[in-house]
């Protein structure tokens, strides 16, 4: 694993470095960070199962009146 790294005082640091590496990186890359994200914050902060972390589904049936 390749890491990237900027050392410096944080009031002389701008957000250049950010932006730069996030627009390295593919579309997969970035959703993979992302919901490793959401994954942590739902267990470690919301202490809540990971199973719970699925889309939501409904079912629903619609029938059409007799006349």
């Amino acid at each position: 694993m390749d890491w990237t790294v900027r050392k410096g005082k944080l009031s002389e640091l701008d957000r250049s470095f950010d932006y730069e590496f996030w627009q390295a990186q593919t579309p997969t890359q970035r959703f993979a960070a992302a919901w490793q994200l959401v994954r942590d914050y739902h267990i470690g902060v919301l202490e809540q199962d990971e199973d719970q972390l699925r889309l939501q589904r409904s079912i629903v049936s619609v029938k059409r009146r007799e006349c």
